[in-house]
């Protein structure tokens, strides 16, 4: 009742513009004024409309297009009352954002909303990673990855979950590719577009993926701190990255810490299987996938270095060449994979000897099709490392 009254009062005064000839043709500009006036003859203290008048005058040069820009930008960081939220559409609907922004400040809106939404490139990019997640980690679950039916009863949640992690990994991306020494040569826009996304890591951006898989109960403690585990992980990317740009200390508890993160996508897809088929998780299983990861994790970082120093990327190479130095980095992390390595081949061993056969058969395929000069397969299955390896790595990005 109380917006009808709303709309009755606009309409009124609408109609009251256009008798006095103050209105155009956009209806959106008629709409926009109509309620400016309603602002301006509302009782305010004791300011009377001639005092308001006269202070309009003496502002409105300041209120520049850049001076609403930045206000709207101090309002969208700052504000909790999520009942302004039309305020904000309809700022964004016109030219506060550019083009580019306008997905960011979709994403943002909906975590301030706790409503999970994924883009389509978002979903296409994940395709990559649903793929090998099926081909590897299904036979964990005794699915047939050849049978349509075992992919299609699940990919849905599946998939918008890892679209929706991945979303939040490339805004996480576009904030490390700001610069944070103070010699910053990114214009206005972008240091917006930085601040709307460090809100979106700020506010747990995780919050409305989580609801949506409490709703449909799927949601486990477990999966729950795999999340947070994933935004720890993002903010340790940035921390790190960060300090190796400005030459600040860094501790290799955290890269090592970081490295054992990453994979938590697929640790949340996995978990949530089991929980799809109401089946209890396998230690043993998490455990060696687990391993497997970190091996996954290494070999993707050796052969995306130079990417990923160009593009100020985590890297554990990178990492451990700015603790230890570019000729002591390789043997310290070869003995890191040796020792996982001599893990993996332990617990391989405790598999059920038919998992054990199809899973060193699907990583005979994943390394074959994991072939350097095809970057746009990632696998979750390791393959063999050496010194060598990291110094021809080293050597080739010089």
């Amino acid at each position: 009742m109380e917006e009808l009254r709303k709309l009755e009062k606009v309409q009124r005064i609408l109609e009251f513009m256009e008798s006095r000839g103050v209105s155009n043709s956009n209806h959106h500009s008629n709409r926009f004024l109509a309620n400016f006036i309603i602002f301006m003859i509302q009782p305010c203290e004791d300011l009377s409309i001639q005092d308001k008048c006269c202070m309009l005058s003496q502002f409105i040069p300041s209120l520049s297009s850049t001076f609403l820009e930045d206000a709207y930008q101090h309002h969208l960081v700052t504000t909790t009352n999520e009942q302004n939220s039309g305020f904000q559409q309809s700022l964004v609907g016109n030219d506060l954002l550019s083009c580019n922004q306008t997905q960011e400040y979709s994403l943002w809106q909906s975590y301030k909303e706790n409503t999970a939404m994924v883009g389509l490139d978002s979903m296409q990019m994940a395709n990559s990673t649903l793929e090998d997640f099926c081909r590897s980690y299904f036979m964990f679950h005794g699915l047939d990855v050849s049978k349509p039916e075992s992919i299609f009863k699940y990919l849905p949640i599946l998939s918008f979950t890892e679209s929706y992690i991945y979303q939040l990994d490339k805004m996480n991306e576009k904030l490390l590719q700001t610069p944070t020494n103070g010699k910053s040569v990114f214009g206005a826009k972008d240091k917006r577009e930085t601040n709307l996304l460090a809100s979106c890591f700020s506010n747990d951006p995780a919050s409305p993926l989580v609801t949506i898989l409490e709703h449909k109960g799927l949601l486990t403690e477990r999966i729950r701190e795999e999340l947070r585990q994933g935004e720890e992980y993002w903010a340790l990317e940035r921390k790190l990255c960060s300090a190796l740009i400005n030459k600040e200390e860094i501790l290799v508890e955290d890269v090592m810490k970081a490295i054992h993160l990453k994979s938590f996508d697929y640790r949340v897809l996995n978990l949530l299987l089991y929980e799809l088929q109401g089946t209890k998780v396998e230690e043993l299983h998490m455990e060696f996938l687990s391993i497997s990861e970190f091996l996954v994790e290494v070999s993707d970082d050796l052969y995306d270095y130079e990417d990923d120093v160009l593009e100020n990327n985590f890297n554990i190479l990178r990492m451990f060449i700015g603790i230890y130095g570019p000729s002591a980095a390789p043997a310290i992390l070869a003995k890191h994979i040796s020792e996982a390595e001599d893990k993996y081949e332990s617990l391989l061993k405790s598999l059920d000897p038919h998992l054990s056969l199809s899973y060193q058969k699907r990583c005979a395929e994943a390394t074959k099709e994991g072939n350097p000069s095809n970057s746009n397969v990632f696998t979750k299955c390791p393959s063999p490392h050496d010194e060598t390896r990291i110094q021809h790595n080293m050597m080739s990005s010089n």
